[in-house]
């Protein structure tokens, strides 16, 4: 089946294509059923994988991604269908579900599924006292805790936070708001692109 939206974009180090399709293999009556599936290329890091796809890091990243566009794409509008969200990493340098996030958001819109807002994503960290965000690959296997974000910047409402080592509450507020703020920043960008995208499009169909 042809893609509805599809988007491959390069990212400094990180490289990412992610697509849509939709279909009625599993259909819910009030509802659209939202299938997220993740794969990374074998050579995408600097350790080679002997799977693609199908592996525990995979499988997981397909299910906080069906948890993120659950809570932004708006499902009751088209009952008994299937959106299916596929994100292959080509090369990764740091902030996987992130870049993960904000591909396929755009990847949605230009399908033109409706959602409830832009959701945007962005990874932070408490690396010698400072809150960071968009950590490299290098930042994050420095260690030290670290957090993923995934924002609907019009209400503030988060989609997804996943932590994955203690952090004291002293210093959780700071990395929160670093990884929110880059968030907001990534929907700023977004927006100006999909605006100037739809300005674009209407200039050729001539409307």
């Amino acid at each position: 089946m042809k893609p509805y939206g599809f988007l491959a974009v390069p990212r400094c180090d990180s490289a990412w294509p992610a697509k849509i399709r939709g279909s009625r293999a599993r259909a819910l009556p009030d509802r659209a059923l939202v299938n997220c599936q993740y794969s990374s290329a074998t050579f995408s890091t600097g350790e080679r994988k002997r799977r693609p796809h199908g592996d525990r890091k995979s499988c997981e990243m397909g299910l906080q991604l069906r948890q993120t566009f659950e809570a932004a794409i708006l499902t009751q509008l088209h009952p008994r269908s299937q959106i299916d969200i596929y994100v292959q990493v080509l090369q990764a340098d740091g902030g996987t579900y992130a870049a993960c996030v904000n591909a396929a958001t755009l990847a949605v819109l230009d399908a033109g599924i409706p959602m409830r807002d832009f959701v945007c994503a962005c990874s932070a960290g408490f690396v010698d006292g400072t809150a960071l965000a968009d950590l490299s690959h290098v930042e994050e296997a420095a260690g030290g805790p670290q957090l993923a974000l995934a924002l609907l910047p019009a209400s503030g409402q988060i989609a997804l936070l996943e932590m994955d080592a203690r952090l004291h509450e002293d210093h959780l507020e700071r990395v929160l708001e670093a990884a929110a703020q880059a968030a907001r920043d990534v929907h700023t960008l977004l927006d100006r692109v999909v605006r100037q995208h739809v300005r674009e499009a209407s200039i050729l169909l001539g409307d």
